[in-house]
């Protein structure tokens, strides 16, 4: 699969965001995982500890032929809070920043573009980091589509 049809996004708790998009046009596939630390194999209980420096994220495979990286990226900005500095509603914690991981710099132009549309709509407040991408850490099976697998 072509790199840049992935898209990594961060923005709180990974069910939220995976759930959001795991149902709209042209995402092929939705994974929950961790990046931007400087651990190897994080687990859930190392990532929560806020010592590995990992954020909570959602690696989403997706056909540009039918929903561009922009529209990605503009949907991740109307579905979480990006005012909010390390934490998304009850969520408190550095692993619940709002961050995009890039794969080229396609993307990066893309993603800052997007905040910054964002960033005027309100008042500068955005605090949503954007960086490359290092290396992403599929999370444990239980979180894999949790609130799909979740509803009563």
């Amino acid at each position: 699969m072509n790199k840049n049809n992935k898209a990594i996004i961060c923005g709180g708790c990974f069910w939220g965001i995976e759930e959001n998009f795991r149902t709209k046009p042209g995402i092929i596939s939705t994974e929950v995982g961790y990046t931007g630390g400087k651990t190897d194999s994080p687990t859930y209980e190392s990532v929560c500890s806020g010592k590995t420096g990992h954020a909570e994220c959602v690696q989403l495979i997706f056909d540009k032929n039918i929903i561009s990286y922009e529209k990605i990226i503009d949907l991740f900005f109307k579905m979480h809070d990006p005012t909010q500095k390390d934490m998304q509603f009850p969520d408190i914690g550095t692993q619940y920043r709002s961050e995009i991981f890039f794969v080229d710099e396609e993307q990066k132009t893309i993603a800052i573009n997007v905040r910054d549309k964002f960033n005027k709509l309100l008042d500068n407040k955005v605090v949503t980091n954007i960086n490359p991408l290092s290396e992403f850490f599929r999370a444990e099976e239980y979180h894999q589509k949790y609130i799909e697998k979740n509803r009563k």
